[in-house]
């Protein structure tokens, strides 16, 4: 199949769902959808030991965004439909209604919370689990007796058991990359399948001798938390499982990685609590295992997604129980705080930035859509100094100035530093002591600056403003980052993302009032300004809103008009009187 279909194949997992959410005018289509139906079902079903939840996902999604695109909805509820349709998919595998709610607002929508968004998570999410239970039964995955936590002060060895499955996290994550760099220049032709081949041969081989190690893996899990397993082939398991995962998927098979992360993490605790219980003579460090094992599980499934309160969710709705909550809370926050420190990141979103692209909330990508730097810079004159400019003459060009920023360039015309009202209201009110000093502007400055191209998505620069205590950005040309063409205040970016955010609202919701009531055809808005409904004229069909001069609201500005296609218009009323004469 990947050699019949190659780009079919190369647009999968949980990542496609992310773009299809995040980048305009990005969908899912159907022959995806389909692909990623069969393959992930063919790579399971012989053995491959991945999970089922990105392909899930997936799927999920691509049928919310078919759906949407039937039902032409605008890009932003399009968005909500392909999320849901995620979370949806990850509520039905895994029997997990929150956990999906939360998995869809913690990486497909990237933490954007909204309460319109919530509500439609929701209810899908119910609406799959609901069904996933009718047709599946609603038994807890995982089977658990009675859970004993033991006494407060085993929170510290929970925490540990979280550090620990951070650095493993890690170390998996690393891993993955490494061999992500190492495979993917040879994953075509022969060469490919020769790898697939290998990698496949290789899980053969292991799962002959380690059963567990074959398919999604939750036999294993159960026969940990039953007390089945010893501990040394729980170390195998671990080991192998780390290791052909990560082959598994950059080798070209298909399938997620929750629940190797579960396993991985149920593992890790079996160990943990068997190293403590070794030590039971020496330190008193007699523990429950099977409190360790879920622990585990929640920690690595954390760490390695990014999704700390999904996690929590998860591993509750999966075990239908309570009482563990809280070493589960601890385990969670320690190992994505590890994972936190050294990645900065989700490995989602930092996979697609090094592919190209740039992530954004879809309410920003939204209401800034095709907006640039050049729409809103000031072109007018930067303030630049010398950056060994003494003090005194410092203090006289910024007392001159109107600008609450200044910029320092050396010798060769770079910009080198940046002044700010705040550095100059601790210099000023210590003028006294410091004129006599032989302090320069470079002493005083905030090193390096921030500059924007004319060509920058407004988007962008917005979620740079948000990163740096900046009132404006200098834009430089394109080619040219020596040749300052003006600057970008902060608010006039927030004033065009509020006029947008108004905009969008208002048509929103004018535009729902006359869909709901058939009867009413025109609306007045203002005094002066009219709302009406009304099917395209002749003249206008085949014609795109821009060529008419209309302003683009909820549809896009290349939008073509076809014939039978109700117009809803907003304008003064002699041009709407005007319209209704056609």
């Amino acid at each position: 199949m990947i050699m019949l279909w190659p780009n079919l194949a190369a647009r999968k997992g949980v990542l496609e769902v992310i773009k299809a959410v995040t980048a305009s005018g990005y969908y899912i289509p159907l022959r995806v959808t389909l692909f990623h139906l069969i393959a992930p079902a063919i790579c399971m079903g012989s053995g491959g030991t991945v999970g089922p939840e990105g392909p899930a996902a997936q799927i999920g999604a691509g049928v919310a965004s078919r759906f949407g695109r039937a039902l032409r909805l605008s890009d932003v509820r399009r968005r909500i439909f392909t999320a849901a349709g995620a979370g949806a998919a990850i509520a039905a595998v895994f029997n997990t209604p929150l956990g999906g709610v939360f998995f869809a607002l913690e990486i497909v929508l990237l933490n954007d919370f909204q309460t319109g968004t919530f509500s439609a998570l929701l209810l899908a999410s119910v609406a799959a689990s609901a069904v996933s239970r009718t047709l599946l039964g609603n038994e807890p995955a995982f089977a658990i007796t009675d859970i004993a936590i033991g006494p407060v002060w085993h929170l510290a060895l929970y925490t540990l058991l979280g550090l620990c499955a951070g650095v493993l996290a890690v170390l998996f994550l690393r891993y993955s990359d490494w061999l992500h760099s190492r495979l993917r220049p040879h994953l075509k032709g022969w060469r490919q399948t020769a790898i697939m081949t290998a990698a496949g041969l290789l899980v053969g081989i292991a799962g002959f001798f380690l059963l567990d190690l074959l398919g999604i893996g939750y036999d294993g899990i159960n026969r940990v938390l039953r007390g089945e397993t010893v501990w040394q082939v729980a170390l195998a398991l671990l080991v192998l499982k780390f290791l052909l995962v990560p082959l598994m998927l950059e080798s070209g098979g298909f399938g997620g990685v929750f629940a190797p992360s579960l396993f991985l993490g149920a593992m890790l605790g079996l160990l943990f609590a068997t190293g403590c219980n070794l030590l039971a003579p020496a330190f008193g460090l007699r523990v429950e295992v099977d409190a360790f094992v879920l622990v585990g599980m929640g920690a690595m499934l954390a760490a390695i997604n990014s999704i700390p309160l999904a996690a929590i969710l998860i591993l509750f709705e999966m075990t239908n129980d309570y009482s563990f909550i809280l070493p589960l809370i601890v385990g969670v926050v320690a190992s994505s705080t590890i994972v936190h420190l050294a990645w900065k990141d989700n490995i989602y979103a930092r996979k697609l930035r090094k592919a190209g692209y740039r992530l954004q909330s879809p309410r920003a990508a939204d209401l800034l859509q095709g907006l640039t730097v050049r729409d809103l810079m000031r072109r007018e004159k930067v303030d630049i100094l010398e950056e060994d400019a003494p003090l005194p003459q410092v203090i006289r060009f910024c007392a001159n100035s109107p600008r609450a920023s200044f910029y320092l360039k050396n010798k060769r015309g770079e910009l080198t530093g940046t002044i700010t009202m705040n550095e100059l209201r601790q210099i000023i009110t210590e003028y006294e002591s410091l004129k006599q000093s032989r302090l320069i502007a470079r002493d005083i400055a905030l090193p390096g600056v921030v500059t924007v191209a004319e060509n920058d998505e407004l988007d962008y620069v917005l979620r740079l403003f948000g990163s740096h205590p900046l009132e404006e950005f200098p834009v430089v040309a394109l080619h040219n980052p020596r040749e300052i063409r003006g600057s970008l205040q902060r608010r006039d970016v927030i004033n065009a993302f509020n006029k947008a955010s108004l905009q969008q609202n208002l048509t929103a919701g004018l535009a729902g009032s006359l869909r709901t009531l058939a009867t009413v055809k025109h609306v007045s808005v203002a005094k002066g300004y009219s709302l009406v409904e009304k099917i395209a004229p002749a003249a206008f069909v085949g014609k795109s809103l821009e060529e008419l001069n209309g302003a683009a609201l909820m549809p896009t500005a290349g939008y073509r008009i076809r014939a039978g296609d109700a117009l809803v218009l907003f304008g003064e009323d002699e041009n709407i009187a005007a319209l209704e004469q056609m």
